[in-house]
């Protein structure tokens, strides 16, 4: 699923797009996302300008001088911007068109993701109000993860994936982080040391960040009528590398699942 990598570059690849445009039309084709799409969402926003696009989490928002929307991608989504007349595919569910017929499209097989109006107080809607710090913020230091750790009987992969602890790293790349970090997914939280937890966060910001700078590991054009958001694969060492060797010591990485999701790691190198 898109992560925060994904979702950061989908935020820089639409915004010289759209930003400062003014909406001209909003088409609901399908409302029954994991949440109905407001079905006054057209009188809401168009002739609004969008100020500014931002990005909390996996969330991206859209700024209008009356209040904030919000898309989340879903399992499988992608934002796009189309600038012609390409009709919609079937799993095209809605689109924001801007002037001269630019308009940016939800794509959503599985019908995961979201389009919400959070109104003129975004921070204090319960999808945003309990997330915790971002990874590549300021606000985020090793300190917080190991005070929030403390007792913490349940493993470190399932502690770094709770977003009111960290926002926004999600399997994928918790998965690197905790192998390139050389801490095994199944530790307890708990028994893991402060100098780790530094290592680990220092890990998880380079991840993020080179992750960020080659388009997430799935997305890398946001601009295009084909339906079809182009693809490419980044270079991981542990993520979806079950039953090949770790790169570090040849050792076969293993999988095993941790609350429904897939985990590969290397017994020899994370400990």
């Amino acid at each position: 699923m898109p992560e925060l990598p994904e979702v950061e570059t989908t935020l820089r690849g639409i915004s010289p797009h759209i930003k400062n445009q003014t909406v001209h039309q909003v088409i609901i084709r399908q409302p029954k996302l994991r949440w109905l799409i407001p079905a006054e969402l057209p009188q809401l926003i168009e002739q609004q300008t969008l100020l500014n696009l931002s990005r909390r989490a996996k969330y991206l928002l859209l700024h209008f001088a009356n209040g904030t929307l919000l898309i989340h991608l879903g399992m499988s989504g992608s934002l796009r911007v189309i600038t012609d007349n390409t009709p919609a595919a079937k799993h095209d569910h809605f689109d924001i068109v801007f002037a001269h017929n630019k308009r940016i499209r939800l794509t959503d097989p599985r019908r995961f993701g979201a389009v919400l109006w959070l109104g003129k107080n975004p921070e204090s809607h319960s999808l945003i109000s309990k997330l915790g710090p971002e990874p590549l913020s300021t606000e985020i230091t090793a300190n917080h993860l190991y005070q929030k750790s403390r007792a913490k009987k349940v493993s470190i992969k399932q502690f770094l994936m709770d977003q009111s602890v960290i926002t926004g790293v999600g399997n994928i790349y918790c998965t690197e982080a905790l192998h390139t970090a050389g801490i095994s997914p199944i530790r307890a939280a708990g028994n893991i040391s402060l100098k780790r937890y530094q290592k680990l966060l220092v890990t998880t910001q380079k991840i993020l960040t080179l992750a960020i700078e080659q388009g997430g590991t799935t997305l890398r054009d946001f601009v295009g009528g084909d339906g079809k958001p182009g693809y490419f694969k980044q270079e991981l060492s542990a993520y979806g590398r079950a039953g090949l060797p770790c790169k570090n010591c040849q050792r076969t990485l293993v999988e095993i699942k941790q609350a429904q999701r897939t985990t590969v790691y290397c017994t020899r190198c994370q400990t």
